[in-house]
């Protein structure tokens, strides 16, 4: 399993939005190689949207701006309330009558503040309502994008990757994106306006104190600096063995039957435990130290409060400062940190998406197959005359592996492919159904180059059988019809008896419509390979292509599976790929390959009088010969 797809096992890593009570502050971010030129490309997918984008912004900027207006006003109640009191006050003290309490401006101003918060509430509401709406449709094109990307993709870009690594890029990636969208978007809008409106109704306050906030600014950033540069590496340390023991966990799982069978369980225990508790080391030290970070910046503030406190109580007796004023500019002073918070744990997230994103769309800048040609036919009533003339082939320029190819096929042939791991025989298949392109010469059907066929024509033209066997989550009935969207129950039916399919189904609890699960594993591998089999039969292929089809069944289900076989190959041109040479003994022709190369070529017993490689490699599988001086 690569380190990578270990990694993308967890959403918790690096850039993640969980940890301590600071967010991703602290933590590791991964980076965009080019953030400028990914983010304005990311934004062009919300220009189709723009307009409800301003909207989030103009309603993101208005709840804000009636949530700060609060404690201004309500300052103004605090101050009426507080000379009313003095008032009164006075009143007893001169021995006069006491004036009464103006609640009719008291309860005005309750109103107001009761609409403000109202209407900041319902703009809010607003503002979520379609930035879900905006964020949704976004992402939804972009998987649109993806999707229909994957399925223009070569067969090489799929070889050259983990599933893991392709997983990651169109799950974990797209809710990084979704979900900046959705919420880190709108808080940086409310974030920076509440900033900026906090900032001018302290200035409007009182100058001075506004500068004794400002002040304390740097020292929030010390705090951060120093214990973020401490954190971070314990973060990765705990991101790597997370990794580990993921991996380790999903290594034992898939493998238990192994580990039980060799006694492996203390091992794996004690590697399990070793494993955690690096863990636990990293993630308590992590964790700790960026959970310092609040209560700092807690004392910081708080050292900015005290301050003002006094310096505002000193202006308040000297007639400065109304005491309403004060109490507000308290408040506000508090609401000043908690976004300046808020916008680097922000500034964190946007480079993660960033880097996310950067990632989707490297997927969707990959170079995709040819496209077909303007003049592309389709062979309504293909043969099956396949025919290789001056092949060349390489996955690598430096490493040629098939040179000078050529093979003529006539129609109803079985060609048996056979030759050591390596030898090219996959990648003949591969070739032949334009999975890859050739570096050189040409493939043709019936007389027809194959890159003049359309590509979907093409491949319609084959029926195949793996030994690596593909069942989806669905009935058998499901699975056996893949083979031929139109087919009926009876054809399925048919098909499955053809294959030997039909009893082992028929004894199933609910015959045709089992469910097979997603990992295909409440029936057994040869259950599996006859019904992928029955799929072939089903779709009514001209050319067969055979990966060692009955390699995972018992030796009497592989006579019925080779009987079904020889009835299905009648009038079919069939590539039969071979490990047990005794399955290919009746094939008209037998390709022997090695190193890219057809070295021998005839059938079964010229072969065998040849006394060359394949004789040894046929003889070796009965008598156990030495293949040394063969296989070079």
């Amino acid at each position: 399993m690569s380190e990578e797809r270990k990694v993308d096992k967890s959403k918790n890593g690096f850039g993640g939005r969980s940890g301590g009570p600071a967010g991703s502050l602290g933590k590791p971010v991964v980076k965009a190689k080019d953030f400028k030129g990914t983010l304005f490309r990311l934004l062009r997918y919300l220009k189709p949207q723009r307009i409800k984008f301003i909207a989030v912004f103009i309603f993101a900027i208005l709840s804000t701006i009636f949530s700060i207006l609060g404690p201004k006003i309500m300052g103004k109640a605090v101050t009426k309330i507080a000379e009313g009191f003095g008032t009164k006050m006075m009143a007893l003290k001169m021995h006069q009558p006491v004036p009464t309490m103006d609640f009719t401006y008291i309860g005005r101003i309750v109103l107001i503040l009761l609409g403000l918060y109202f209407i900041s509430s319902a703009f809010s509401y607003l503002q979520q309502y379609i930035m879900a709406g905006v964020a949704q449709k976004t992402v939804y094109n972009m998987r649109k994008q993806v999707d229909e990307k994957l399925s223009r993709l070569p067969l090489k870009f799929f070889d050259a990757r983990t599933h893991g690594e392709i997983l990651s890029r169109v799950t974990n990636d797209f809710d990084n994106i979704s979900t900046t969208l959705q919420q880190s978007l709108t808080q940086l809008i409310t974030s920076t306006v509440t900033i900026i409106g906090v900032v001018i109704l302290m200035l409007s306050i009182s100058p001075l104190l506004t500068l004794i906030v400002i002040l304390t600014l740097p020292l929030y950033v010390l705090v951060t600096m120093n214990i973020a540069k401490h954190s971070q590496r314990h973060f990765a340390a705990q991101q790597k063995s997370l990794g580990e023991l993921n991996g380790h966990v999903e290594e034992m799982y898939t493998g238990h039957k192994v580990v039980k069978a060799f006694g492996r369980e203390g091992d794996s225990i004690e590697t399990f435990n070793t494993i955690n508790a690096k863990l636990y080391t990293a993630g308590y030290k992590a964790q700790f130290i960026s959970g310092v970070i609040m209560p700092l910046m807690r004392f910081v503030s708080n050292l900015g409060y005290v301050i003002i406190c006094v310096v505002g109580g000193i202006f308040a007796t000297r007639g400065i400062i109304t005491i309403g004023d004060i109490l507000a500019f308290i408040q506000y002073s508090r609401q000043f940190t908690m976004p300046i918070v808020q916008t680097a744990n922000i500034a964190n997230i946007i480079q993660s998406t960033v880097a996310s994103a950067e990632r989707v769309f490297e997927l969707l800048d990959e170079v995709e197959e040819l496209p077909d040609r303007a003049e592309a036919k389709v062979i309504a009533f293909p043969k099956g005359e396949v025919r290789f003339e001056n092949v060349d082939f390489s996955y690598k320029e430096e490493e040629p592996l098939i040179r000078n190819m050529n093979i003529d096929v006539r129609q109803g042939q079985t060609i048996a492919i056979v030759g050591p791991t390596g030898a090219g025989k996959t990648t003949l298949v591969n070739l032949l159904m334009r999975f890859y392109e050739l570096n050189a010469g040409k493939i043709t059907i019936d007389g027809v180059d194959i890159r003049d066929i359309k590509r979907g024509a093409l491949r319609s033209m084959f029926g195949m059988v793996l030994q690596d066997t593909w069942l989806f989550n669905g009935t058998i009935m499901e699975n056996i019809a893949y083979g031929r969207e139109s087919a009926t129950e009876e054809e399925v039916m048919q098909a499955a008896r053809a294959a030997h399919a039909h009893h082992f189904i028929k004894t199933l609890p609910d015959g045709y419509n089992t469910i097979i699960n997603e990992e295909a594993s409440n029936i057994s591998q040869g259950q599996k390979q006859l019904l992928t089999i029955a799929r072939a039969i089903l779709a009514d292929p001209a050319i067969l292509i055979l990966d060692e089809a009955t390699s995972s069944v018992d030796s009497r289900t592989e006579v019925y599976i080779q009987r079904a076989m020889t009835e299905l190959m009648l009038g079919r041109t069939s590539f039969v790929i071979a490990h047990r040479l005794s399955t290919i003994r009746d094939a008209e022709l037998i390709l022997v390959m090695n190193k890219g190369s057809v070295i021998e070529m005839g059938n079964h017993i010229e072969l065998l009088a040849q006394n060359g490689f394949y004789a040894d490699l046929y003889n070796s599988q009965f008598t156990g010969a030495n293949l040394n001086k063969k296989v070079v």
